[in-house]
């Protein structure tokens, strides 16, 4: 059993560097994972390019990123195996937050807001004992008030680890959305999660769904297509089509029931979505746009009388949810994996996803620190 631990630190934007750190001391209550996939997501991007996040200060301190971690137990102490009901050799999925789980906010279940809570897998930084917060190392720290989800160990790595954003597109969709059967839905954005959005959709009864990207997002308007979206829209380039016309043209002039606003660091796409929503629907926002100020028309909002969400993160509720569709193997999801890297390439694989290697089209791209 090696005495030290690799894991992929950020210094700074744009620079990630392999390092060694002490393997961690296990108590009765705490244990350790040996990671076997973290998915990356665009929030990961933006950490990386210095947009959000820690790095995005300057008094950011290095960390391990890696906020989608999952993989095998390789350590636990008796109580918190018996609090986690887990074993060594189970695979487990891993949520970003770690609440206390005993003040009044996380006893009313929004535990996500905790203000007790301890920072969070991949997310806390190296100067936080024992560093190993992240899932981009070959073991991560399970603290006690981790949570964890049971997953099936038979399926693909890279497949179990699209928890996290299948998960988003359960929650910002149908627990935040409240898509239901035969409703109209606009998805902008064709990312991850919004590909996890259509699933999602089709498999709560969505009648119509419609979800837009950019050119260079071909491949992924492709896939949304396979995996239910009736209508694709291409809003850039010579071709751009309009997104609020269409979405009237589609719908007969009814609009959207429901509108998922995904994109990055853009804010016309949140205009659109209250123009492309009917009078008394839902819009749900979820594309982090960093410190860039947003002109919002909340006009808009009153007068259509439009219920607007903000969509923080995913929970327990719908990681269970993700988890069974992903056990259920209904949807072909491994069409959704384009790239699997190794720690060393940790960088490459951001900037991969980030469109910023010429002829790599990523869509889901995941680090395997054990490779």
């Amino acid at each position: 059993m090696a005495d030290t631990v690799r894991a992929a630190v950020q210094v700074a934007p744009h620079k990630i560097e392999v390092r060694e750190f002490p393997r961690p001391k296990i108590g009765p209550d705490d244990g350790l994972m040996r990671v076997e996939a973290n998915g990356i997501c665009g929030s990961d991007v933006e950490i990386y390019r210095g947009h959000i996040g820690s790095m995005s200060r300057e008094d950011g301190k290095p960390f391990v990123p890696g906020h989608e971690p999952m993989g095998i137990i390789e350590e636990v102490g008796e109580r918190a195996a018996a609090r986690w009901g887990v074993q060594p050799g189970d695979r487990v999925a891993v949520e970003v937050i770690i609440p206390c789980h005993a003040c009044k906010t996380c006893l009313a279940g929004r535990y996500q807001a905790c203000p007790n809570r301890q920072p969070g897998h991949g997310v806390a930084d190296t100067e936080v004992a024992p560093s190993l917060w992240g899932g981009f190392a070959e073991l991560m720290y399970l603290s006690p008030n981790t949570i964890l989800h049971l997953i099936d160990r038979t399926l693909p790595a890279e497949v179990a680890s699209m928890f996290n954003p299948l998960g988003a597109g359960v929650r910002w969709g149908v627990h935040l959305g409240g898509i239901g059967l035969g409703d109209t839905v606009l998805v902008l954005g064709a990312g991850q999660r919004g590909l996890g959005a259509v699933i999602a959709a089709r498999a709560a009864g969505a009648g119509t769904i419609i979800v837009t990207g950019l050119e260079a997002d071909a491949h992924k308007l492709a896939l949304a297509r396979e995996f239910g979206a009736d209508h694709t829209l291409v809003v850039d380039g010579e071709q751009a089509e309009d997104t609020v016309e269409r979405v009237r043209e589609i719908t007969g002039g009814e609009l959207a029931d429901v509108a998922l606003e995904l994109t990055p660091m853009a804010g016309g796409p949140i205009t659109d979505a209250l123009l492309a929503t009917r009078h008394s629907g839902r819009v749900v926002l979820a594309g982090l746009k960093g410190q860039r100020e947003i002109p919002l028309r909340t006009d808009l909002i009153i007068n259509r009388g439009l219920t607007v969400v903000g969509a923080f993160g995913v929970d327990s509720r719908a990681y269970k949810a993700a988890i069974g569709i992903i056990e259920s193997r209904r949807y072909p999801l491994e069409k959704l994996h384009t790239h699997t890297f190794g720690l060393d390439d940790t960088a490459r694989a951001i900037e991969v996803l980030g469109g910023d290697v010429p002829g790599e089209a990523g869509v889901h791209v995941s680090v395997h620190p054990n490779l």
